[in-house]
C-alpha cells in the first residue's frame, strides 16, 4: 500500500511528537544526527527530515511497536510513509 504524501508526513509528524515524548529515546536520536532541539523546530516541516524520523524510529523494531501501538498503526504503516517521503524510495538491484 502506498500513503499519498500528506498522510506520510502527518505520521512522519506524529513520529517526530513521539519521539520528542520519549525522554530514553530522544538523546539517542539527538546524538545520532547530530540535530539540536531548535534545529528540530525548523525542520519539522521539511519532508527529508521527517523521513530521517522515520528512518531513525525503523532501526529498532521495539521503536517501531511502541510508535504504533501509541498510535494504533499497523507496524507496516511506518515503513509505508517512508517511502512516500524523498529518499524512501526503494530501490530493486534485479
Amino acid at each position: 500500500m502506498s500513503l499519498t504524501r500528506n498522510a506520510a508526513e502527518t505520521i512522519a509528524l506524529q513520529s517526530l511528537a513521539w519521539l520528542v515524548g520519549n525522554e530514553d529515546l530522544l538523546p539517542v536520536f539527538l546524538g545520532a544526527t547530530g540535530v539540536s532541539e531548535g534545529d528540530m523546530r525548523t525542520a519539522a516541516h521539511d519532508p527529508e527530515f521527517l523521513g530521517s524520523v522515520l528512518d531513525f524510529i525503523l532501526m529498532d523494531d521495539a521503536w517501531v511497536i511502541d510508535f504504533c501501538d501509541a498510535h494504533t498503526l499497523p507496524y507496516e504503516r511506518l515503513i509505508e510513509a517512508r517511502g512516500s517521503l524523498p529518499g524512501g524510495e526503494r530501490i530493486h538491484w534485479t
